[in-house]
């Protein structure tokens, strides 16, 4: 009998036989990107390197590394390797902090991403026919698109909501009782708060697995979305620049890091301050090269994103702990850096307290001081709302080391996020 379509053999190929893909690879994809970009000629001219002299994939590390400001600088196409009549479809971030990154994908792309989305929610749990309700955002941002595709590739039928509506949202998922739910584990949270102000049970609902990514989350906020709506909740992990969502996945026996697809995206970990590339368990910032991107290849793309390589488990690929944070999210509090997963953390740990949270920074002369908002999760008195502020002061003091006040505020007090939390403010 014929393999699903979300799993292929490479997963749990030997390691010899994945690094011999990955050199052969790596040269066709550094070939293209230097025959066909002029980012990236001037920048292999400049580094002294040919792409006669990339070998094998140990070779990697004599290329340069490419930023976000590099993509804003080709704003809109002057990053792509094949003409704009070859493109059939376009991507862009936000651009909030400057002009919006600009990605494009061939034919080959999309099948390519599909293809690592189904592989991704096959790992996951998913499986042909299940029902998949897709809440993440449609349009520009990757993440709709990016699992609508790979559940229709792994056989599945999509409701595709899209983010937002969340009473309609709620109303669906009753009413079609869909298996799995492809959304931010933020917004779980408020479609988890608006089926109790309905009256609905989370956990007697038909949900059975959630592919939650697009911003960090803790090991807490994993189990009390289990807790409360009765399912299994796993990672996953990706970036528009790179392709999408699908880059990694975590898998549903292990639950123990993402398993990124080294066949199509190459890992490093390296130091966010020197450049220099760690050994596998150290922890550092991510930088992902694509191997089989046609229109946009991202060679050492540094993604800002704070995690480890770790050996892999369920499959031969390595795996990803969670990213803890981004390098450009980092706070640093009275000399302490600090990053908002971590607060997140210590806050789960305190009972009465809710996973809805934001950080507010504050400036006293030379010093930054952090404020810490949090719900309850139910309405409390004065007294008792004073006594779990103090209990999250002396748990963030005592882990993360740093001295936050803590205001604790009635349950539906911090503003709800249809897509990505802003957690930091």
């Amino acid at each position: 009998m014929a393999e699903p379509e979300g799993y292929q053999p490479i997963e749990t190929a030997s390691v010899d036989e994945l690094r011999a893909l990955q050199s052969q690879r790596l040269a066709a994809t550094v070939r293209n990107a230097y025959d066909n970009i002029a980012h990236y000629r001037s920048a292999f001219d400049a580094a002294g390197v040919h792409p006669d002299h990339i070998t094998g994939i140990e070779d990697i590390s004599r290329l340069p590394f490419l930023v976000k400001d590099d993509l804003r600088a080709a704003y809109p196409f002057g990053m792509f390797a094949v003409p704009r009549t070859d493109l059939i479809r376009v991507h862009a971030s936000s651009g909030t902090t400057g002009k919006p990154t600009v990605v494009g994908y061939t034919r080959n792309d999309i099948e390519v991403w599909a293809t690592v989305m189904a592989r991704s929610m096959f790992a996951a749990g998913g499986r042909p026919g299940d029902l998949v309700h897709v809440a993440y955002g449609y349009g520009l941002f990757t993440g709709g698109l990016g699992a609508h595709y790979g559940a229709e590739k792994l056989g599945c039928t999509v409701v595709p909501m899209g983010g937002g509506q969340t009473e309609k949202q709620v109303t669906l998922i009753t009413d079609f009782e869909p298996s799995i739910i492809m959304v931010t584990p933020s917004y779980c949270l408020n479609l988890i708060d608006e089926m109790e102000r309905q009256g609905i049970d989370p956990a007697a609902s038909s949900l059975k697995l959630g592919i939650f990514g697009a911003e960090p989350w803790t090991e807490g906020m994993r189990t009390a979305i289990e807790q409360r709506l009765d399912m299994d909740a796993v990672d996953i992990y990706g970036l528009s620049e790179v392709i999408g969502p699908g880059v990694a996945a975590e898998c549903l026996e292990t639950k123990d890091g993402l398993t990124i697809w080294e066949d199509h995206f190459y890992p490093e970990i390296i130091d966010p301050v020197t450049g220099e590339v760690l050994p596998d368990g150290e922890e550092g910032e991510l930088v992902l090269t694509s191997l089989t991107k046609e229109a946009l290849p991202v060679i050492r793309y540094r993604t800002r994103d704070v995690t480890t390589l770790l050996p892999g488990t369920a499959r031969t690929m390595r795996r990803l702990t969670r990213v803890t944070g981004r390098t450009d999210d980092m706070l640093i509090i009275r000399g302490v850096n600090v990053y908002p997963s971590q607060i997140e953390h210590e806050l789960l740990k305190v009972e009465g307290l809710s996973a809805h949270y934001q950080l507010h920074t504050t400036r006293d002369a030379n010093m930054v001081g952090l404020v810490v908002n949090v719900e309850s999760e139910r309405e409390v008195d004065s007294d008792t709302a004073a006594q779990l502020a103090a209990r999250a002061r002396a748990q963030i003091k005592t882990m993360v080391g740093v001295s936050a006040e803590v205001e604790v505020l009635a349950p539906f007090t911090v503003p709800r996020s249809e897509g990505k939390a802003q957690r930091v403010l």
